[in-house]
């Protein structure tokens, strides 16, 4: 109970930093405006060029260059991901300290960890890559045991993007890091994960049910209808976005003893007895 307690008051903190700096929901859709723009750019060739194929009737094939062109595009995408997520890790950071974070001090504080950010995200890649290709040779059993597998390490690297933004280290060793701190918060860990995917479920559903009443209506009320409800959907995926990122900050900071600031709940001290001198030590002299 007490660790599901520390969770909804780092919930809380989170939200209290959202709602201080409401702009930082930019970041997200700013992460899927990028997205959306580098995935049509990849990918629109190679689908322009298998449907000419289709419409010739000769079986569509992707060659060397096609497999080359979508490789980089997962990277991409995968950075993209991980450099909002990043720039929002900074913003949330710098307001628990007692700065006052924008989108434009947020985004110049993930450039100036892009040496940390792509090796993350070369690495972070290449493991989903290896796991999904995997998952497809295994039969019922493999597919379970590699599920398990990469829900481990989600989970063990949950923290690892607030120990690249803070703390300025290695991909490798950042994930020891990570790790480390999973080991003294794994309870706040899967609670948080649990917990925003039922939340992501819960938000969502006003705009579904105003989707359904759309279609159900028919004519122009059905489209209006449907604007509304998925306008819903994307503000309530932006919104979640945003408190998960700002929570691996809060949980990252409360692992390591540091505290949320003006944010904080009865959390200052919740951590800072296990943490260790050495690797796992506060760094920078925060927390005692």
């Amino acid at each position: 109970m007490s660790r599901i307690s520390r969770t909804l008051e780092l919930a809380g903190s989170s939200w209290r930093v959202l709602k201080a700096d409401k702009e930082l929901v930019l970041l997200p859709l700013l992460s899927l405006i990028a997205t959306v723009a580098v995935a049509v750019s990849f990918l629109w060739p190679i689908v322009s060029s298998c449907t000419e194929t289709i419409g010739s009737k000769n079986a569509c094939e992707l060659g060397g260059v096609d497999y080359v062109i979508l490789a980089v595009a997962y990277l991409t995408l995968a950075f993209i991901t991980i450099f909002f997520n990043a720039a929002l890790v900074h913003a949330a950071n710098e307001r628990m300290d007692g700065g006052d974070p924008t989108v434009g001090s947020a985004i110049r504080g993930a450039l100036g960890k892009i040496h940390r950010i792509l090796p993350w995200a070369i690495v972070s890649a290449t493991v989903s890559v290896i796991l999904r290709s995997l998952e497809q040779r295994a039969g019922l059993v493999g597919r379970i045991v590699i599920g398990f597998i990469g829900l481990a390490w989600s989970l063990v690297t949950f923290l690892i993007v607030p120990v690249l933004v803070i703390e300025d280290i290695g991909v490798f060793d950042a994930v020891k890091r990570s790790g480390a701190l999973f080991k003294r918060t794994w309870g706040e860990n899967m609670a948080a994960q649990v917990g925003f995917g039922l939340l992501g479920i819960l938000a969502a559903l006003p705009g579904i049910a105003i989707i359904v009443l759309g279609f159900n209506a028919g004519g122009p009320a059905a489209v209006t209808a449907i604007a509304i409800g998925m306008a819903w959907i994307l503000a309530s995926l932006l919104v979640l976005s945003a408190l998960n990122g700002i929570f691996q900050t809060a949980l990252y900071r409360h692992a390591t003893g540091v505290g949320t600031g003006a944010f904080d709940g009865n959390l200052t001290t919740a951590f800072a007895t296990k943490t260790r001198r050495g690797f796992g030590s506060t760094p920078r002299g925060f927390g005692g």
